[in-house]
């Protein structure tokens, strides 16, 4: 049953160099608590969250290719994510969901038309006998940018998008829950694009063609 939560996809492509070179400091770690916890922090913090680049090519959503940017969005860094505990023998899936974002969403309307992520990527893992969502999306320094607890991981209870600032403002809200995948659904995942940004998504496709 978990066996598919395990493999390696042309998305999941944990066999690449790019990937092993990635997680070789994560083998020799003692229990896979460690791994999930020690994989988390580096997703979280060695690659800057940035939700401004769009590509919707299937080769660019490769954990290979993810590997080589110096800034990823939530899908990204959920691709890594489940890319290296796969690799490191850990059950691992991808979730999307619907947010939005109340804090610096002046520059998410002027480039999406809205402050709402659509999908927006979180990881799923199995630990000690049960599943638990966290996202690795928000680096360290971001959130100490924007006065929000930096989100911790280790595989025991779910870690996902903080709802408040430190001053307790509004910063992400859920709104929707898209469900669960053993892959990456690209084609929902352009559906779903273009569904909520439609003159973007046109866009991206003239420029493609």
């Amino acid at each position: 049953m978990l066996n598919q939560y395990l493999q390696s996809t042309f998305y999941f492509n944990f066999e690449h160099p790019n990937i092993q070179s990635e997680i070789q400091e994560f083998k020799v770690l003692a229990s896979d608590q460690a791994k999930i916890e020690q994989w988390y922090i580096h997703v979280r913090d060695h690659w800057r969250y940035n939700p401004y680049v769009i590509v919707l090519d299937e080769a660019a959503f490769q954990a290979s290719y993810i590997a080589q940017k110096e800034a990823a969005h939530c899908i990204d860094k959920a691709i890594l994510y489940i890319t290296g505990l796969r690799a490191l023998n850990i059950p691992a899936r991808l979730r999307l969901a619907k947010v939005s974002n109340h804090i610096a969403a002046e520059n998410l309307i002027n480039t999406l038309g809205s402050n709402e992520i659509a999908p927006h990527g979180l990881v799923e893992v199995f630990h000690q006998n049960q599943w638990t969502k966290c996202s690795p999306a928000f680096n360290k320094t971001l959130c100490e940018r924007y006065e929000v607890d930096v989100l911790e991981y280790n595989g025991t209870k779910d870690s996902v998008m903080q709802e408040f600032n430190r001053h307790q403002d509004k910063f992400m809200e859920y709104l929707e829950d898209y469900g669960s995948f053993s892959d990456v659904p690209i084609e929902f995942i352009k559906s779903t694009f273009e569904a909520n940004y439609p003159t973007l998504y046109k866009a991206y496709q003239k420029e493609q063609s």
